[in-house]
C-alpha cells in the first residue's frame, strides 16, 4: 500500500504538512497492532478512509487529516492505565488535544478523532466521515494483527496445493 498513498497526489496535498510534522513522525516509535507502528496504522486508516469518503461523497480532506491524527498519542496503550477512564475513552481525547497543537481542527475533524472508538465507547459519531474512520480503524487493526497469520496460511496452502 505504501506506493499507492505516496503516489496519490490529491491525498498527499491533504496530509503532506501533517506527515512532515515531528509530532506525527514520532508515531513511528510506537508499536500499535502487533506488527505495525502507530504511524503505519494511522496512514493506513487515513488513506483507506479518504478513499471511501471520496467514493461516498464525503469530505475527503477532513477524513484524510483526521484519520491520520486519530491515534496521535505517545504511550503504550497495553500498559498505561488512566483513573479517568479506559484507553478507548481517553486516547481519542488525548489525540485531539495533541492534534490541536499542530493544526486547527474543524468540528468534523474533531468528531472523527473523538468518536473513532465508538462501539467501545458510548457517544455515536455525528457525521458519516466519523463512521467511515471508525469502521476503517477496526478493519485496519484486525488486518495488521492478522497479517503474519495470513502469510503463514498462504505459505501452507501453496505447499499443500501448489
Amino acid at each position: 500500500m505504501t506506493e499507492k498513498w505516496q503516489n496519490d497526489a490529491e491525498y498527499m496535498t491533504y496530509v503532506e504538512d501533517l506527515l512532515a510534522n515531528e509530532a506525527v513522525q514520532k508515531l513511528a516509535n510506537y508499536k500499535q497492532h502487533v506488527h505495525s507502528t502507530r504511524l503505519e496504522h494511522s496512514i493506513s486508516v487515513s488513506y483507506n478512509s479518504y478513499k471511501l469518503a471520496k467514493k461516498w461523497g464525503g469530505d475527503a480532506r477532513a477524513t484524510a487529516r483526521a484519520g491520520l491524527l486519530h491515534d496521535l498519542f505517545y504511550y503504550d496503550w497495553r500498559t498505561t492505565k488512566f483513573d479517568e477512564g479506559s484507553h478507548a475513552y481517553m486516547h481519542p481525547r488525548i489525540a485531539a488535544k495533541n492534534a490541536e497543537k499542530i493544526t486547527t481542527l474543524s468540528d468534523l475533524e474533531r468528531d472523527i478523532i473523538i468518536k473513532h472508538m465508538w462501539g467501545a465507547t458510548i457517544a455515536p459519531p455525528k457525521y458519516k466521515e466519523s463512521y467511515i474512520v471508525t469502521m476503517v480503524d477496526k478493519y485496519c487493526a484486525i488486518k495488521e494483527a492478522a497479517e503474519p497469520l495470513t502469510a503463514r496460511m498462504k505459505t501452507r496452502w501453496h505447499r499443500v496445493f501448489g
